[in-house]
């Protein structure tokens, strides 16, 4: 792999690390939120298949739920 390479797959990784925080501090200060409504904020930054790759590993994480469309954080 070269350098510039490398250094762009660095650069996705963290902007990707930057999204699941972003998303998961979301959810934590809401408390809930209907998961369409948390898209609609977040549609001009990341697609749909991303939003729902986040949304997946926080609920494999444990720290959030969902039921139905509204997506609760868990303490």
């Amino acid at each position: 792999m070269t350098n510039n390479t490398n250094a762009n797959w660095q650069a996705q990784k963290n902007a990707m690390i930057q999204a699941v925080f972003a998303v998961r501090d979301a959810i934590k200060e809401l408390g809930e939120v209907p998961s369409g409504h948390l898209y609609a904020q977040l549609m001009g930054h990341m697609s749909l298949d991303t939003y729902n790759q986040i949304i997946s590993l926080l609920k494999k994480s444990g720290k959030v739920t969902e039921s139905g469309n509204l997506l609760r954080w868990v303490e």
